[in-house]
């Protein structure tokens, strides 16, 4: 005859493993991943999708944009083969609607009617940036990366505005066509972390 503690244990047991089957079974396998070209840089002609959300996977359109922000994060995805280019966190942009009147030349030359796409690495220790606040030192919205407060400005080229990253973000290219973002160039400037030394 097994003792109370050996049912509450079972139990407890029991439950973790049907919880961890459940969980495993509701998320897609890693298979999205492993397929060819998901770790490719952003290619031209690659479409954008939004990366996170309830719409996550969903193509991403010019109006689905709010002027001024908040900025969506999104994914490239190959238009030939529907292969979402998220076997690299590298891949990963914020994409945000500006008015154009307020982009410095260089930022245009980039954008898609006032859309403008950038890393959603920070160049300064390759954290997540995933903040979009009053900066520190204007009173503007900017990009902001909370892992040591590192700022960069969308409308300049996301130059560094505040912090210690030493470089900006990488732009990615856009236009629009047929309805959609879509790549306009690879990557215009290095993506991740700056190199220490």
């Amino acid at each position: 005859m097994s003792s109370f503690s050996d049912q509450t244990r079972r139990t407890l047991i029991l439950t973790a493993l049907a919880t961890a089957a459940r969980i495993a079974a509701s998320e897609p396998a890693a298979a999205d991943e492993d397929q060819p070209g998901s770790d490719e840089r952003p290619q031209k002609a690659d479409l954008l999708v939004l990366s996170e959300g309830e719409h996550a996977g969903e193509i991403i359109r010019p109006q689905d944009l709010k002027p001024g922000g908040p900025p969506v994060r999104a994914w490239p995805k190959d238009p030939k083969t529907s292969v979402i280019r998220k076997g690299s966190r590298l891949n990963e942009v914020l994409v945000i609607r500006l008015d154009p009147a307020e982009l410095d030349d260089e930022t245009r030359a980039h954008a898609a009617d006032g859309i403008v796409a950038y890393s959603a690495i920070c160049a300064h220790a390759g954290c997540p940036v995933t903040a979009w606040v009053k900066g520190a030192t204007d009173d503007k919205d900017v990009f902001k990366c909370v892992c040591h407060n590192s700022e960069y400005d969308p409308r300049q080229s996301a130059q560094v505005v505040f912090g210690p990253a030493l470089r900006r973000l990488a732009a990615l290219p856009l236009a629009i066509a047929n309805g959609s973002l879509i790549v306009a160039a690879t990557f215009v400037g290095k993506v991740g972390a700056q190199q220490a030394g």
